[in-house]
Parts: C-alpha cells; sequence; structure tokens
C-alpha cells in the first residue's frame, strides 16, 4: 500500500466510537498545557540540564562549567525549567541549588531515552 495514498474510504461515523473516546477526553486545557510541558523538554539544552539534574542537585556555576556555556545562559534556561515546574530551587547562604522538581520528570526522561534508544 502507498502511504501517500491513505484514506480513510467509508461514509459512515462510527458514533459509538467517538462517544467512548469523548467520554475519556480531558479537556482542551489539559492537552495545552500538556504541550507546554513538551516544549520544555524541546531544547536541547534544557534536556542536558534536566539529565544532569537527575544525578544531583548543582548550582548554575556547576551546570555552565558541565555543559561548557555561560551562568547568564544557563540561568536563562533554568528559569524556563522552574515556570514549567519541572526544577526546583533551594538556596544554602549565598548559592542557589537546583534539582528536579518530582519523580515524574525522572520518568519523562527515562521513558524519552528507552524510546529513542528502540
Amino acid at each position: 500500500m502507498n502511504p501517500d495514498k491513505i484514506t480513510c474510504d467509508c461514509e459512515a461515523i462510527h458514533q459509538d466510537i467517538l462517544d467512548l473516546v469523548v467520554q475519556e477526553m480531558p479537556e482542551k486545557r489539559s492537552f495545552d498545557l500538556l504541550a507546554n510541558l513538551y516544549k520544555a523538554f524541546s531544547d536541547p539544552t534544557r534536556a542536558r540540564i534536566l539529565w544532569a539534574l537527575k544525578s544531583h542537585e548543582m548550582c548554575v556555576c556547576d551546570l555552565a562549567a558541565l555543559l561548557k556555556m555561560t551562568k547568564s545562559a544557563i540561568s536563562h534556561q533554568l528559569k524556563l525549567l522552574r515556570l514549567s515546574n519541572l526544577v526546583k530551587s533551594e538556596r544554602d547562604g549565598q548559592v542557589v541549588f537546583y534539582s528536579l522538581a518530582d519523580d515524574h520528570v525522572t520518568e519523562i526522561l527515562a521513558c524519552g531515552f528507552d524510546h529513542i534508544n528502540e
């Protein structure tokens, strides 16, 4: 079968299937939030920061040295990750340490790597 020619030739609407899907489908706002979550993962630098933080909490200076980037660039990415509730911060004197917000972030990373390594 030619993939360019895949179409649905039926005229019937399968109302029973539609009714089941509509019952289970989350509201539109949930899909907006989900899309924004995945946008946060869509930048390679942010993904690398998340991967690093799954191993250990780190400060901006540590992350900048690890990723060979400026502290300013790392801070910008951490702000976006914080606004997406993917990382949290804790101050220890003058140093702010970042860590993953919860175990779900680790699971998302693990699932993503499992998928790309299949």
